[in-house]
């Protein structure tokens, strides 16, 4: 091989081998995901998990509304006889559930992964986080309660 033919090199390595094109992917990748890690930090890249939760909740908070309208609308409705009114009254009964259902915000903690998304459930509680247990001995003259 005469210096024309070669190929040219970096420390050792052929530029254009298939070493090359790895170390180029590798580090094309880890520029990418640090992009995402700042978009997911300042805000503008929401994870799939969360926004999935997010409608689930929303979609949640629909049902039960509109699954009250009858329990609240029947008693009033019931004793009136003008189609006009019970029209009208339903109408306000639907309109109202929608205004307080357009107020409604899902739960998102945009920074943590996956599992952003917070449910209302007033009913339910959180979980608190276990303490991390400590793994080896302890150092001499320290008492360590777990």
């Amino acid at each position: 091989m005469t210096a024309q033919q070669r190929k040219p090199t970096t420390g050792g390595i052929i530029i254009g081998s298939s070493y090359d094109e790895a170390r180029t992917r590798k580090i094309n990748a880890e520029a990418e995901i640090a992009e995402l890690e700042l978009a997911k930090i300042r805000g503008t890249l929401c994870m799939t998990d969360d926004v999935v939760k997010a409608w689930e909740s929303v979609l949640h908070a629909c049902k039960a509304k509109f699954l009250s309208l009858p329990t609240k609308v029947a008693p009033v409705v019931a004793n009136e006889s003008d189609v006009a009114k019970v029209k009208d009254f339903l109408e306000g009964a639907i309109r109202e559930a929608l205004m307080e259902l357009s107020n409604y915000q899902p739960e998102i903690d945009p920074v943590r992964t996956g599992s952003g998304a917070v449910e209302n459930d007033p009913g339910g509680e959180e979980e608190e986080p276990k303490p991390k247990r400590k793994v080896g001995r302890p150092k001499k003259g320290r008492t360590i309660i777990v």
